[in-house]
């Protein structure tokens, strides 16, 4: 099995079609064709079903496309790191996050790391948590800002860094929610929500802390992202669960502090809002690069300053070690 046998595999199961496979890759089509007739023999398996104008996947296809992605992922992320000059003059750091990161606290630490690096190349995925963990696991991403506790039991390593708050961000000239400091779960029922896409960990905690108090969340529109999301519920469509880092510089928003029951708030459990918790995760098989290593000391660097200066975000705890 050969690296670029893989990669042409790759190819035409993302395009589904083999001649425009061969135009990306600028090949000839037939030996593109010679190379995955050549891959199916010695897996002694057929990986496409060619019919005329429609190519698809067979099992055995679709079972070998996110480990040839993998392979081809580690083999891109070892030549980088080989390539690599002394002093952190060249790399490649591939990095994910969330979009309230990416709105609310990414921006400084990536200015402070590229002034740092420059020869460094920085690309961000900007997604749910679950999509970034599927990422990584993949091989596309080196590092990523994903929620706890993950899903299932992907082959991450998972280092704790920061707790948001959530909050219900509802318009701020809007008075239907109850005059109090909080808001409690059971305040959201029968209210409309505005609801991300599938794929957002936000989602999936708001509707099953809804469930768990007992009822059916009600969607006024869903599907979006971020700043869609935030666009919705300021023009009064809705109200949504965000992490308050979110509405800084938004004044048609305000937030209000989530709790589970009025019990908890009169104890000044968690804040007394609700939590909860990112962590910095990549790969266990996969070694760090040097530069993936540098942006994961910049970051760590970045809360420890952050906040003993009082500098975060308002509603982001720091859980890093100084």
């Amino acid at each position: 099995m050969q690296l670029q046998q893989l990669a042409y595999f790759v190819a035409v199961a993302e395009v589904r079609h083999f001649t425009q496979a061969a135009e990306l890759l600028r090949v000839a089509q037939p030996s593109l064709s010679k190379q995955i007739r050549a891959l199916e023999s010695e897996l002694n398996v057929s990986l496409f079903r060619r019919a005329r104008g429609n190519i698809t996947l067979t099992p055995a296809g679709e079972a070998l496309l996110p480990l040839a992605k993998r392979i081809l992922a580690d083999v891109d992320t070892a030549r980088l790191e080989v390539q690599e000059l002394a002093g952190l003059k060249r790399g490649r750091v591939r990095l994910g996050a969330t979009p309230s990161l990416c709105a609310g606290l990414l921006a400084d630490v990536l200015r402070r790391f590229h002034d740092r690096y420059p020869g460094i190349q920085l690309i961000v995925e900007e997604g749910g948590s679950r999509d970034l963990v599927r990422e990584l696991t993949r091989g596309s991403l080196d590092l990523a800002l994903v929620i706890l506790p993950l899903q299932g039991d992907p082959p991450l390593d998972t280092t704790p860094i920061l707790r948001e708050y959530l909050v219900v961000a509802s318009p701020a000239e809007q008075r239907s929610l109850p005059r109090r400091s909080y808001l409690r779960i059971e305040d959201l029922q029968d209210r409309p929500l505005v609801m991300f896409r599938p794929g957002y960990d936000l989602r999936e905690a708001t509707i099953s802390a809804c469930r768990a108090a007992g009822f059916e969340p009600r969607f006024a529109v869903e599907g979006g992202e971020m700043d869609a999301v935030l666009r919705f519920v300021e023009v009064g469509l809705g109200i949504a669960v965000v992490p308050s880092m979110v509405l800084a510089g938004r004044p048609g928003l305000r937030g209000t502090p989530l709790v589970l029951a009025d019990e908890e708030a009169r104890r000044g459990r968690h804040g007394p809002g609700l939590l909860r918790t990112v962590a910095l995760a990549h790969r266990k098989d996969v070694e760090l690069t040097h530069a993936a290593r540098a942006f994961q000391e910049t970051l760590q660097a970045f809360l420890v300053e952050a906040g003993e200066a009082g500098t975060l975000p308002a509603g982001v705890e720091n859980l890093v070690d100084a």
